[in-house]
């Protein structure tokens, strides 16, 4: 949510200021209109597949949404 907050709020703040401008490219994006940012719940972060250890019916439904094969066994 903070990396949100940044790239929506265009003002400097002084938490902020570390931060090389080359990474301030998502931010210039986000002001153009090419990029709307989003939260998204950590039960939905599809990634965590592949880095997280997590139980079977969270990975049967990371895997459906990878389009592996179906959340719940062969169908």
């Amino acid at each position: 949510t903070s990396a949100i907050n940044i790239a929506k709020n265009s003002v400097q703040h002084s938490c902020t200021k570390h931060i090389d401008i080359c990474f301030h490219f998502l931010r210039d994006h986000v002001e153009k209109g090419d990029v709307e940012l989003q939260f998204l719940d950590t039960k939905l972060q599809i990634a965590d597949i592949f880095t997280k250890p997590l139980d079977s019916n969270c990975f049967a439904f990371l895997r459906g949404e990878l389009g592996v094969i179906h959340p719940f066994g062969m169908v």
